[in-house]
């Protein structure tokens, strides 16, 4: 699965930015991190069940059976359970850790839902993946996902914590409510409808399953437009007019492109390379033609994190934007990536000329809004000032231009209390 934001709206919603971070993510976690222990729980196979009794319990009116799988090669769970019965459980008693994965495929409407003992109480909260498009809801003491339709095999991959944590949290007003709840034990998997298990695991990371989850949704995601659509308005601050549901970000464009790209090189698979490239139609469009590009003073082409209206020229959504037309330039070649070359070139002309905008002498600026609003400066905080600090650190080993090492130097030196001169 996916990360399913409420920043924003606390019904939920899917957030282009956040899912390939999420991916870039588990990416980088993977290349860093050692691989981590796998408990097994199912495999249908008896030769892989090394001294464990596989402890299935099944109601009247329900069956699990062993079957072979010709789609698969293998044998797999095949599982009927009425919704009117308690469906058939698997008990898996794990407390160590909580990222739960299994290959599933339903025959009929269905749910997988996990049963977790938690830190309220030692109270039993259930979390239900559902073979519909509900994105999220809660109630007592159950969470609710909707996961599709899932009539072919796929692997569901989730994160327990999260699940739990995401659910209990949602609230009906604006605000999302914090919770302290985390899960203690994975008690047991309960299947309910008609269809088919395989390969029940339960590990302390899945990295590559959730890269591969974020670069799968973005091919699935973009529109026709080559966008990534953001579904929830926006409203960036007093001045600037609220961005209606349906919005494109240059942000998201670029990490997307970022994301896919990485995909393509692991898999040599082109459906994520052909999306990637089809990624930069927005960067060529001005805001009011929904795309992402905004003009500076009628000369430097910028691409815009949040393409409001006037145009609000931040920094670091702009630098990302660039980072990803840089990594597809690299990857798809002279011919294929012609285009993304032209609008990296063009991009970097432009931060090399504004970046001095962005000065304050003591910190670093988030946007232009003082210049396009006549308003007091959005300074930033030193979260995003350190962020634009990395981003030139990385640009500066793409491009020797010695603007890039100077501003490093410089707003490196206002973490420690650094000051331009006075006169």
């Amino acid at each position: 699965g996916v990360p399913l934001s409420t920043q924003w709206g606390p019904q939920g919603y899917f957030y282009p930015i956040q899912i390939a971070q999420y991916g870039l993510s588990h990416y980088s976690k993977n290349l860093t991190e050692k691989p981590p222990h796998i408990e097994v729980y199912e495999t249908a196979e008896e030769k892989d069940k090394p001294g464990r009794s596989v402890d299935w319990t099944v109601p009247k009116g329900c069956s699990v059976s062993t079957v072979s799988d010709k789609a698969k090669f293998t044998s797999v769970k095949q599982f009927v359970a009425p919704e009117n019965t308690e469906g058939v459980s698997l008990q898996l008693g794990n407390s160590r850790d909580f990222i739960i994965s299994f290959d599933l495929k339903f025959v009929t409407n269905g749910s997988i839902s996990v049963v977790l003992e938690t830190t309220e109480k030692n109270q039993l909260f259930t979390v239900h993946y559902v073979s519909n498009m509900q994105l999220i809801a809660f109630k007592d003491r159950d969470i609710y996902y909707g996961i599709g339709p899932r009539t072919s095999w796929s692997t569901v991959t989730r994160d327990l914590v999260t699940d739990l944590r995401k659910g209990v949290g949602l609230s009906n007003t604006k605000a999302v409510k914090q919770t302290k709840i985390m899960p203690k034990r994975v008690v047991r998997l309960v299947a309910k409808g008609r269809g088919f298990l395989d390969n029940i695991t339960i590990s302390a990371t899945a990295h590559m399953a959730a890269f591969f989850a974020a670069s799968n949704w973005l091919v699935r995601n973009q529109d026709e437009r080559g966008g990534w659509p953001i579904m929830v308005t926006r409203k960036l601050g007093e001045g600037f007019k609220s961005l209606d549901p349906g919005w494109y970000s240059a942000m998201a464009q670029g990490q997307a492109i970022s994301t896919l790209v990485r995909a393509y090189l692991l898999t040599k698979d082109h459906t994520f390379l052909s999306s990637a490239l089809r990624a930069t139609a927005p960067y060529k469009l001005p805001s009011e033609q929904r795309g992402v590009k905004a003009v500076f003073m009628n000369r430097h082409d910028w691409y815009e994190e949040y393409p409001t209206s006037p145009s609000s020229f931040v920094l670091n959504g702009f630098m990302y934007s660039l980072i990803g037309l840089y990594d597809l330039k690299e990857t798809a070649g002279e011919k294929l990536g012609k285009e993304a070359r032209v609008l990296y070139e063009r991009g970097m002309e432009s931060l090399k000329a504004m970046l001095p905008l962005y000065d304050t002498g003591s910190g670093t600026i988030y946007d232009l809004r003082h210049f396009m609003l006549g308003t007091a400066p959005n300074l930033a905080r030193w979260d995003y000032h350190t962020t634009h600090i990395n981003q030139l650190q990385l640009l500066s080993t793409i491009d020797e231009s010695p603007i890039f090492k100077e501003f490093v130097k410089r707003w490196k030196s206002y973490l420690r209390g650094g000051r331009a001169k006075h006169n």
